[in-house]
């Protein structure tokens, strides 16, 4: 990768990039997620699980989404990758970094939270003698 005269690497990130990062790690997230949810005996207690991650996840991600994308604005077009962490010379600097990481971090919460919710929709309408009904 090429380097810029401050030692950034170029090119630098884009929205593209990291939304569909966070949106694949927020898919990945979904396993663990399933395995969870069967793991829970009891069909109340299933479902509850499902309600309070989805809508925890799903707060916690606008918000980190809303922060994440006010940084990125506040940035001006200097968006740095974690990796450029070394690069900073500002604490103010910070913000070039902190901008992506929030945004990726809040779209995976929002589809794990997406998710959550949609699980909890099946296990909701699963009949009384299936599996997911536990």
């Amino acid at each position: 990768m090429a380097l810029d005269r401050d030692g950034v690497m170029l090119p630098r990130l884009r929205p593209a990039e990291v939304v569909r990062r966070g949106v694949t790690f927020g898919l990945l997230g979904v396993v663990p997620l399933m395995v969870a949810t069967l793991s829970i005996s009891g069909h109340s207690d299933r479902e509850e699980f499902l309600a309070v991650v989805g809508a925890i996840a799903g707060l916690f991600g606008l918000g980190l989404v809303v922060v994440g994308a006010g940084f990125w604005w506040a940035s001006a077009g200097d968006i740095r990758r974690l990796r450029d962490w070394r690069t900073l010379t500002t604490q103010a600097a910070s913000v070039t970094i902190v901008g992506p990481a929030f945004l990726r971090s809040g779209l995976c919460l929002i589809v794990l939270g997406a998710a959550a919710l949609g699980l909890y929709q099946l296990v909701d309408t699963a009949p009384y003698d299936s599996w997911l009904h536990g």
